[in-house]
C-alpha cells in the first residue's frame, strides 16, 4: 500500500486533471445542447493547437504568442468545422452527427503523425511559466499551473451555468436545445446562435489542449483520446446537466490519478472513464424503471 505522502501528490494530480476534464465536459455538452452535435474532435483539435505552441516555442517566439496561437486555433478550427458540414447535417440523425466529427479528427490525427511523427523516446513537452511556483496546503505542493486546471473547471462551469441564465444569447442557446423549430419561428438567428457555439467550444478545446499538453504529455494519441474523460463526463450528466458534468469531471481524474500508485491497477486506470460512466448510465436507467414501476402501482 503507498503511504499517504504518495497518494496526497496524486490526489492533487487527479483534481487539476479532473478541472481540465470538467472544462472540456462543459463545453461538449453546451456545444450539444445548442447545435444537436456531439463533438468528438475536441481532443485532436486541443493536440494540433498544443503541437503549434511547441513549434513556436522551438521557434524562440514569445510563450504568449504560442498560447494565443493554440487558443484560437481551436476556435476557428471548430467555428470552421461548424459553418460548414454543420447546416447540411443539422436535419440528420444525431448519431451521423456525431460521427462525422470523426472525420476531423483523423484528419488532425494524420497531420500530427506527418508532422511531429514519433521521436524514438525522446520527449516533447510544453512548460508554461506557473510550473516554476506554486504553493504548500495541508503538507501537499500544489502548482500554479495545477490549481489553473482546476480553478478553470470551477469558473467555467459557474460562469456558463449564469451566462446560460441570464444573457441574451445564453437564453437562445437554452431555447434551441429545448426546440430548435420553435426558436428560429420567434426570429432568433439561430444560424449566429449556433456559430456562438462552435466558437467557444473551439476556444475550450484549445485551453484545454494546452494545459493537458503541461500536465499530462505532448503526445498526439493521449491527447486526442482524452476527450473519452470528458465524453464520459458529459454523458453520465445525459448531456444536460453542467453541475453534474463538473462532478463527473473531477471524480473521473481523481480516481484516474489515485490508481497509479497502486502497481495491481495502475495498467487498468485508463478504463476509469468507461467504468465509471457504465456505473452511472447502468444506476440512471435502474432508477427510471423502479420510477415508472411506481407512478404504474399508484
Amino acid at each position: 500500500m503507498p503511504s499517504w505522502s504518495e497518494l496526497s501528490q496524486f490526489l492533487v494530480s487527479g483534481l487539476a486533471l479532473g478541472g481540465v476534464y470538467a472544462l472540456s465536459g462543459v463545453g461538449l455538452v453546451v456545444l450539444y445542447r445548442a447545435t444537436g452535435v456531439l463533438y468528438l474532435a475536441f481532443g485532436a483539435v486541443g493536440a494540433m493547437g498544443a503541437f503549434l505552441t511547441y513549434e513556436m516555442a522551438q521557434a524562440s517566439l514569445p510563450g504568449w504568442t504560442g498560447w494565443l496561437v493554440c487558443v484560437l486555433f481551436g476556435g476557428v478550427c471548430t467555428l470552421a468545422y461548424g459553418v460548414i458540414f454543420g447546416p447540411p447535417l443539422a436535419g440528420r440523425d444525431p448519431l451521423v452527427r456525431a460521427v462525422a466529427t470523426l472525420g476531423l479528427t483523423l484528419i488532425l490525427f494524420g497531420a500530427m503523425n506527418l508532422l511531429w511523427p514519433p521521436t524514438g523516446g525522446a520527449v516533447r513537452s510544453i512548460s508554461l511559466p506557473t510550473d516554476n511556483g506554486g504553493f504548500t496546503v495541508v503538507g501537499l505542493q500544489v502548482t500554479w499551473t495545477q490549481l489553473i486546471g482546476l480553478a478553470a473547471g470551477v469558473v467555467l462551469t459557474v460562469g456558463t451555468a449564469l451566462f446560460l441564465r441570464l444573457t441574451k444569447l445564453g437564453t437562445a442557446m437554452r431555447a434551441m436545445a429545448n426546440d430548435r423549430v420553435i426558436t428560429a419561428t420567434l426570429g432568433v438567428p439561430v444560424r449566429r446562435v449556433e456559430a456562438a457555439a462552435w466558437f467557444g467550444c473551439g476556444i475550450l478545446a484549445g485551453v484545454a489542449g494546452l494545459l493537458l499538453a503541461d500536465l499530462v504529455a505532448l503526445d498526439s494519441t493521449t491527447l486526442t483520446f482524452l476527450v473519452i474523460s470528458s465524453l464520459a463526463a458529459a454523458l453520465i450528466a445525459r448531456l444536460r446537466s453542467i453541475a453534474v458534468t463538473f462532478v463527473a469531471a473531477i471524480v473521473i481524474g481523481v480516481v484516474h490519478d489515485m490508481l497509479t500508485p497502486f502497481a495491481a491497477l495502475t495498467n487498468y486506470r485508463d478504463m476509469t472513464p468507461f467504468v465509471l460512466a457504465a456505473i452511472a448510465l447502468l444506476w440512471a436507467a435502474r432508477h427510471r424503471t423502479v420510477m415508472t414501476q411506481s407512478r404504474e402501482e399508484a
